[in-house]
């Protein structure tokens, strides 16, 4: 009913892009002191359908790099172990505006996605103790030993500003929801954490 709607006003396209600061939640005991933010890049094209003064929904197309990063620096160890995962995401988010003169608007918005990984490696390097060995490997999204799950949900929140010409800068957090671990152990579990900050034209 909110797309309807939305088709009857007048509808307008953007494209976003910008830095990605990705890491896992839950990390073992023996990792948290290690892990640090893995920055990658993401693309994002939407469409913005007015249902409401000053509110729209957005549905959009997203290609998100995400992922982790050890940082080992002490205890005999001095490395790093990075896991890098490119994903395709479905966002549909609810975005309401706030008007601030000629100038343009603040917004505000929240709402779910839905991601499928397409590719990831790890790579490994330095001196891990028992963390692993120096090397790189391909991540695995299917099959019995997968090494993770390829399907990911969670939820959206972004804010920023858009000025009257289009152009628009904006800040963003993604919650992910899906346990990504191949192992039914609750362990360990783990999901994506994505802070995010870009820019963007709205057309």
């Amino acid at each position: 009913m909110l797309l309807a709607a939305g088709a009857q006003a007048q509808t307008s396209w953007g494209l976003k892009a910008g830095v990605n600061l990705g890491k896992y939640s839950n990390p073992s005991d023996l990792a948290k002191d290690y892990q640090k933010m893995n920055p990658s890049f993401y693309i994002t094209g939407f469409a913005d359908l007015p249902v409401a003064n000053n509110f729209s929904i957005q549905p959009g197309v997203s290609l998100q790099g995400k992922g982790n990063k050890l940082s080992y620096d002490g205890n005999n160890l001095d490395g790093t172990s990075t896991t890098n995962v490119m994903a395709l995401e479905i966002p549909v988010n609810a975005v309401y505006y706030i008007p601030t003169g000629y100038s343009g608007s603040v917004f505000l918005g929240a709402g779910p996605y839905v991601g499928y990984s397409l590719s990831g490696k790890t790579k490994t390097k330095g001196n891990l103790g028992d963390f692993g060995t120096e090397g790189e490997y391909d991540i695995d999204f299917t099959g019995d030993d997968k090494h993770q799950k390829p399907l990911d949900f969670g939820l959206n929140f972004m804010a920023g500003y858009k000025l009257s010409n289009g152009f628009l800068i904006n800040a963003g957090y993604g919650l992910g929801l899906t346990n990504l671990s191949p192992s039914d152990n609750s362990n360990s579990n783990y999901s994506n954490r994505v802070l995010s900050f870009g820019v963007g034209f709205q057309f």
